[in-house]
């Protein structure tokens, strides 16, 4: 039987700036001490005498007011343009399998994988989730994330046709993970020690459809992150039918960041997409937003 203490959302806290803290509880402090100084001047003798005997029940109201303020302003309105309706859904044969049956897939493929922490899949899906994926730490491949792209390319290539159209443009100089997608895998690492496959709550793009991959990195939830390469040609490795068709919502791989010129310029996003000769791997502008795409994510969550 699930548990609630699973779907109690894990933030992706404490990677903020000295700067950064110091500045917000300025910033805090500043409209605490203006809302007491307005709120004072209103008061006689008796309606002070009335808020304070409410002393611990204010403090609950007060605190929670201001984090409901402050959630609403956590999620940024940049890029609002880059925001576009999209009608594109999954193709109808794609189903989220079970985590045994993704994890015999992985085996398969890649037979030097061995634990997993399989029961975690046994709680319902949180909210804005699909289901729960099987995504192998890339550590478990490669020595690098990048050759550990590679890998999951090749495998992907030998079981069904795929246009790399930036191979030999895989390295660290043109590819790279976000800092955020980066800091939950950490997260999720501890959490599942010793596993060499990582049980995750993702979505698989519908939930970002019709966004720039940049206008989906700075609306998501605090416990959200991007997936990358690497754990979305895993995902289409155990969950072929997800790209299947001409008319199925293209693979924005949002948890990576892609360098053209491999210059340090980071402006593109890496992008699985369907056509009639298979799958195609390419990149497109982070800043461009289509109807064909969405940006798949993955939840972190505490664990019991």
């Amino acid at each position: 039987m699930a548990t609630t203490q699973m779907t109690v959302p894990l933030y992706l806290s404490g990677n903020m700036t000295e700067q950064q803290t110091r500045r917000l509880q300025e910033v805090l402090s500043e409209a605490v001490h203006a809302a007491c100084r307005a709120a004072m001047e209103r008061m006689d003798r008796q309606s002070a005498q009335c808020v304070l005997e409410l002393e611990e029940k204010l403090r609950d109201e007060v605190a929670d007011t201001a984090l409901r303020i402050l959630e609403r302003r956590m999620r940024s309105n940049k890029y609002r343009d880059e925001d576009v309706g999209s009608n594109r859904v999954y193709p109808s044969t794609y189903r989220v399998r079970s985590i045994e049956a993704q994890v015999s897939e992985l085996r398969k493929l890649f037979p030097n994988l061995a634990t997993c922490q399989e029961k975690l899949a046994r709680h319902e899906p949180p909210d804005m989730t699909e289901g729960w994926f099987a995504i192998p730490r890339w550590q478990a491949l490669a020595d690098t994330y990048n050759d550990a792209v590679e890998i999951v390319l090749a495998a992907l290539g030998k079981r069904r046709r795929l246009s790399n159209r930036i191979a030999g443009k895989l390295s660290e100089l043109y590819l790279r993970q976000t800092e955020r997608s980066k800091l939950a895998e950490k997260i999720l690492t501890e959490q599942q020690p010793n596993c060499d496959i990582l049980v995750v709550a993702a979505q698989a793009g519908m939930l970002h459809r019709g966004s720039s991959a940049r206008r989906t990195r700075v609306t998501m939830a605090g416990n959200e992150f991007g997936l990358g390469v690497f754990a979305l040609g895993c995902l289409l490795l155990t969950h072929p039918e997800r790209l299947s068709s001409a008319d199925a919502l293209m693979i924005d791989c949002g948890g990576d960041e892609y360098s053209v010129r491999g210059d340090y310029s980071f402006d593109r996003v890496p992008l699985f997409d369907y056509d009639l000769s298979g799958i195609e791997f390419s990149v497109f502008y982070a800043d461009r937003a289509r109807n064909l795409w969405g940006t798949p994510t993955g939840f972190l969550y505490k664990i019991a």
